[in-house]
């Protein structure tokens, strides 16, 4: 899959021309010229500046034409209505790569889009690649390149992150926490309105480029979210992505008939998209540093069993809350590892875990504490916290934990609690590959980020299930439905579409009046359920139109006048009206399925337990289409409520692989038909027989014309 080498132009130029370098100081010509100078760039430089004969003591040009080297990498900073006429140059030259800072394209629509249209006609005619416009630049920190084409005030140490993002201005707020981290880094992209080259093509750059061992994102939108799925699930393969989304929160909402539009949102998406790619998500620019350290310094544990080590009680108390709340587990140590233990620590230290070797425990505890519990094979990670009093010698214990881990595989972090007391012992373990945090809650966030990969990268990549539906006849009923300009389906063609694709359901029989509705039920057999079925009422139960549990000719007669008489009351005409009638089934878990048509994502998938509250449990889980098995058996574990499934209290288990194929089932019918905008099956009844799971209701929208 990578592209190792496409972007050769960009990243590993050996010649540049700056088009729009100045003399200027502080301006964004002078910046970039004055950064490739001070970064050691290791090839030519060639300032093209119709005004000037010098810049920075380097012959200048009147244009890239009149260069008469090859030239690989032009960055472009013009005002924008001169931009065309340089990239076409850059074209007639030969140049591979651009790098154009410029704004007033896209971003500022109308004209603006029009231009960025007519910049990327340019761009495939000369077969160019592309970082911006509107964008802050490029930096390669490797020796053999040295390449620093941006604006960016912070120069950037050498390091093995390769980061990207789509905001300048954070680009360089980044860029400046990194190196007050003592974080260095590989390669920055700070890509723009990304016409050309986005986040996908990053990621194919650095899959493996042994220059980069973790990639960091920042992002405001995705621009091709079915291609980040598939590269970002190869890519996570090899190396950790993090990534903090902007946009957490919905802008506006809009009339939805079912549940899961009620409760999807760009952000749900986000989180789907990411959890099935294998993509860390973090809530900030500081977590993801935090993570990121981790990951650079420690191998990924080989599970989730966490031993603290502290020298004060407070603090390991904090650490162990904040473990067990991220969903690290904090196992009482083995009797064994106990024992051991309290041969080498005072009567008072506590050793079940948290192990506390108390205030007075300097550097000799710590390193008979971490020799015990380096051998304990239960465990995948340590957490040492250290408070340093004045008794205590904090170099001395930072060496120690240093010490430990150059002789382990177990994966250890850090927290020494005073900054400024605590200076010298912190650098030793940077500089032992120990990352090292000020508070326990940072550590057990980058180990829980740790722990998410460990999982990752041990399950299977899952399957894509073949089926074979009876696509003409649903392509009939929404065919049907666009005629009569409808929108919504009705209960019974809903019905007609999930048996198409040989999702199990109740097969009810319509009716029309009193005597025919009679006659169903005894076909039937008593207990019946009768609903009202009209496009007008899309949540029957809210007006009444659903009566359960019928179990004479008498009943259904009263529940069909009823059902009609509230009909007549929300209004909505009896001729627009059918009845169905249903055979009765209690037993069994009510869950719902469903389906939003995402703006930018596509089908959004939702599992959750169903029945009426559903928006008010909100107990659901997301995933993105195409639905694998394994995403799908995911998307039925991840729920709170998934302990019900599996039998409690003497019931039995649920046919989970009989939800897991219906999940599937759905996710190849939406795929199919791009006119789904969203639908639930709710609820669907989950029973132990196997193949005995059926839909009983369902709704489904088409998206407007």
């Amino acid at each position: 899959m990578s592209k190792k080498g496409k972007l050769d132009g960009i990243f590993r130029p050996k010649s540049v021309a700056v088009i729009g370098a100045s003399s200027r100081k502080k301006s964004l010509g002078w910046e970039i010229l004055n950064n490739l100078i001070l970064s050691g760039f290791n090839g030519k430089l060639f300032p093209v500046n119709p005004k000037a004969d010098h810049i920075h003591s380097i012959k200048a040009y009147s244009s890239i034409l009149d260069v008469k080297d090859k030239v690989d990498l032009a960055v472009i900073a013009i005002p924008a209505n001169g931009v065309l006429k340089v990239v076409n140059d850059c074209g007639k030259k030969g140049v591979k790569g651009l790098v154009i800072i410029t704004a007033g394209f896209r971003e500022m629509g109308g004209a603006g889009i029009l231009l960025e249209e007519k910049l990327m006609k340019l761009v495939r005619k000369y077969n160019m690649r592309m970082v911006g416009p509107n964008c802050m630049g490029v930096i390669n920190t490797d020796e053999n390149v040295k390449l620093n084409a941006s604006f960016a005030g912070v120069r950037p140490e050498p390091g093995k992150i390769g980061f990207l993002s789509q905001s300048g201005a954070l680009g360089e707020s980044i860029l400046n926490h990194a190196k007050n981290l003592g974080i260095g880094i590989s390669k920055f992209v700070s890509m723009g309105n990304k016409p050309d080259i986005s986040g996908n093509d990053l990621l194919e750059e650095w899959e493996h480029d042994e220059n980069v061992k973790v990639i960091l994102m920042y992002l405001e939108s995705f621009g091709n979210p079915k291609r980040f799925t598939k590269i970002a699930k190869q890519v996570s393969r090899y190396k950790p992505i993090i990534a903090v989304k902007a946009g957490r929160t919905v802008a506006g909402a809009r009339a939805t008939i079912s549940h899961t539009g009620a409760l999807a949102g760009v952000d749900v998406a986000t989180g789907a998209l990411f959890a099935q790619c294998g993509v860390i998500r973090v809530t900030s620019i500081e977590e993801m540093f935090d993570v990121s350290k981790a990951f650079l310094n420690q191998p990924v544990p080989k599970n989730g069993k966490v031993a603290i080590l502290s020298n004060a009680g407070g603090p390991a108390i904090m650490a162990t809350d904040a473990c067990v709340r991220l969903g690290l587990e904090v196992p009482e140590l083995s009797k064994e590892t106990q024992a051991k233990l309290k041969k080498v620590l005072p009567i008072e230290a506590a050793v079940a875990n948290p192990v506390d070797i108390i205030a007075t425990g300097g550097p000799e505890r710590y390193e008979a504490a971490l020799n015990v519990l380096i051998k304990d094979k239960e465990l995948g990670s340590i957490i040492t916290v250290f408070i340093p009093p004045l008794t205590i010698d904090a170099p001395a214990v930072a060496r120690v934990i240093a010490k430990a881990n150059k002789r382990t595989k177990k994966t250890i972090l850090s927290v020494f609690m005073a900054k400024d007391e605590a200076e010298e012992g912190i650098q030793i373990l940077k500089n032992n590959n120990v990352p090292v945090y000020l508070f326990p809650e940072s550590a057990a966030k980058a180990l829980s980020a740790m722990v998410r990969r460990r999982l990752w990268l041990d399950k299977p990549e899952g399957k894509i299930k073949r089926f074979n539906p009876n696509i003409d006849r649903v392509k009939k009923i929404i065919k049907a439905a666009r005629r009569e300009k409808r929108r919504a389906l009705t209960l019974q063609e809903s019905f007609e579409v999930l048996q198409s694709y040989g999702i199990k359901s109740l097969k009810p029989l319509s009716a029309t009046d009193v005597e025919e509705a009679l006659s169903n039920a005894k076909k039937i057999g008593y207990p019946v359920v009768l609903k009202l079925d009209s496009i007008k009422a899309s949540h029957k139960s809210d007006i009444g139109g659903v009566m359960l549990d019928l179990r004479s000719d008498q009943e259904v007669k009263e529940a069909f006048k009823k059902i009609k008489l509230k009909a007549r009351k929300a209004k909505i005409a009896w001729s627009d009206c059918t009845i169905l009638v249903q055979e009765y089934i209690s037993e069994g878990i009510e869950t719902i399925l469903g389906v939003q048509q995402n703006p930018s994502f596509g089908p959004l998938m939702m599992f959750g337990l169903g029945g009426v509250h559903v928006e008010v449990l909100k107990d659901v889980s997301f995933g993105i289409t195409p639905l694998s098995d394994v995403a799908a058996k995911d998307m039925v574990r991840y729920i709170r409520g998934y302990p019900m499934l599996k039998g409690v209290r003497g019931e039995k288990a649920i046919d989970e692989n009989a939800l897991v194929d219906s999940l599937q089932r759905l996710s190849k019918f939406v795929s199919d038909f791009e006119e789904i905008a969203e639908m639930d099956i709710n609820p669907f009844l989950l029973r132990p027989k196997p193949k005995s799971s059926l839909a009983l209701d369902a709704r489904i929208l088409l998206t407007e014309l």
